[in-house]
């Protein structure tokens, strides 16, 4: 890492105060040469910016950070500009000229993570706090940013250090004086050890849908009203609504923020049997949207005397509302009614153009969320990553649970669940996942 690098830490586009942020062994030399001198550590000084030419880019504040107490764990610099395009093209171009060069996304954190100022946990932590959009995303990342993950992590690996310790113990030195019982001690740690990495790796799931949104599926036969809820529940015009049956061919995604949590409501197409290629991929691209929601809303016409096929992707719990209740009742309400109770989903009869009826489904829906996806506390593991890692762990220590007359095949597995447990927080990683997992970034992180 000679490289000295820079990048706006700031969003693209007019604003009234620009970020511009560089790291690396050559950042005192960069800020010196564009400000005349270096600021006093972590004190915001005010400058005249000067291009390698001489002229004037602007007058900023400067602040500068000494390695290795700043973020990155270099030397680090920044620049706060006014936010015209125009001085932060002035002031990038400069420091190029310099010879610094443009950080890749994630750049900033990834030197960070491989100074020591945070592990690869903590690093994905930041990136989610930069993508919340929802209180509950925030409260989640800042846990994570905070290190609840690597604490978590970090008791598992002594108790599995413990635990191997007992068993080549005895492997190593059975003929010395250590208790004949050592290697049956570690038993009930790695039995407790493997209930609470099952019990976190379920729970990831529960982290992964409040980073990513509580899908919610809108099904059912063409003209139910699916889009016209959508856009009211929406509050805006997001899918076309016509009396014609099969316009809405494709998924519509919306996003919405219920009782402080990310959901994604989605508008299929009507469930029928077409001969329309077209439709006929919409409906089954619905199926399966609908197959992997966390709630689907089955919309039935409540005016209408023709009974739709009933949705084989319903689960119990599932909601079926009969819609069109401001118009003359049809016999397909009472039939869809009917199939509800059978299904044991909770059904209500509503209207988009009731203020009252959207009221109560916001309402309802929001409670599913929160039940769904609110704890006692957020899930120490949030991303598939951590979920497949601690299942691994697991795995690891249930193949060790069974050698019992094998000790030294016992140990090996402890080993490597120990170097599972590890991946999470980046001890031990190949260098295309650190790539991956920095990729994500936006470029002045």
């Amino acid at each position: 890492m000679t490289d000295t690098i820079y990048a706006p830490a700031t969003a693209a586009g007019r604003a009234a105060v620009a970020v511009v942020r560089i790291s690396g062994p050559r950042t005192r030399q960069a800020v010196r040469t564009l400000a005349g001198a270096v600021p006093r550590p972590r004190r915001a000084s005010l400058k005249s910016l000067r291009g390698p030419d001489g002229e004037e880019i602007d007058r900023a504040l400067v602040l500068f950070f000494a390695g290795p107490e700043s973020y990155t764990g270099e030397d680090v610099a920044e620049f706060h500009v006014h936010g015209g395009p125009s001085v932060v093209g002035a002031l990038l171009e400069s420091l190029a000229a310099l010879g610094l060069r443009l950080a890749q996304p994630g750049e900033f954190t990834r030197r960070a993570f491989e100074h020591g100022k945070l592990d690869l946990a903590q690093a994905e932590g930041v990136a989610d706090l930069i993508d919340a959009e929802t209180e509950a995303q925030r409260r989640q990342a800042l846990e994570q940013l905070g290190g609840r993950l690597s604490a978590v992590q970090a008791r598992w690996s002594d108790a599995l250090l413990e635990s191997l310790a007992m068993l080549e113990a005895a492997v190593d030195f059975p003929d010395e004086e250590v208790p004949q019982d050592v290697a049956s001690r570690a038993r009930p740690v790695l039995e407790r050890l493997v209930a609470e990495l099952d019990a976190a790796a379920a729970d990831a799931e529960r982290g992964e849908r409040v980073r990513e949104g509580f899908r919610i599926a809108l099904i059912g036969a063409p003209n139910a009203g699916k889009s016209t809820l959508l856009n009211a529940l929406a509050e805006r015009e997001a899918a076309i609504v016509t009396a014609t049956p099969g316009t809405t061919r494709d998924i519509i995604e919306v996003p919405l923020v219920l009782a402080g949590y990310k959901a994604l409501l989605a508008d299929t197409a009507g469930l029928r049997e077409t001969g329309d290629e077209i439709e006929a991929e919409g409906v089954r691209r619905a199926r399966a949207w609908a197959a992997g929601a966390d709630l689907r809303l089955w919309l039935v016409d409540g005016s209408s005397d023709d009974a739709p096929g009933v949705p084989m992707e319903l689960r119990r719990g599932d909601l079926c509302l009969i819609t069109k209740r401001d118009r003359p009742v049809g016999a397909t309400g009472a039939w869809a009614a009917q199939q509800a109770r059978r299904l044991e989903l909770t059904t209500a009869e509503i209207t988009a153009k009731g203020p009252g009826d959207l009221s109560w489904l916001k309402t309802t829906l929001a409670e599913r969320v929160v039940e769904a996806l609110a704890g006692a506390e957020p899930p120490a593991a949030t991303r598939l990553r951590h979920q497949e890692l601690l299942a691994e762990a697991s795995d690891r220590i249930r193949s060790a649970l069974r050698h019992d007359e094998h000790l030294e095949l016992a140990a090996e597995d402890v080993r490597l669940a120990a170097r599972a447990l590890d991946r999470i927080t980046g001890r031990i990683d190949p260098e295309q996942v650190l790539g991956r997992i920095f990729s994500t970034f936006c470029i002045g992180k």
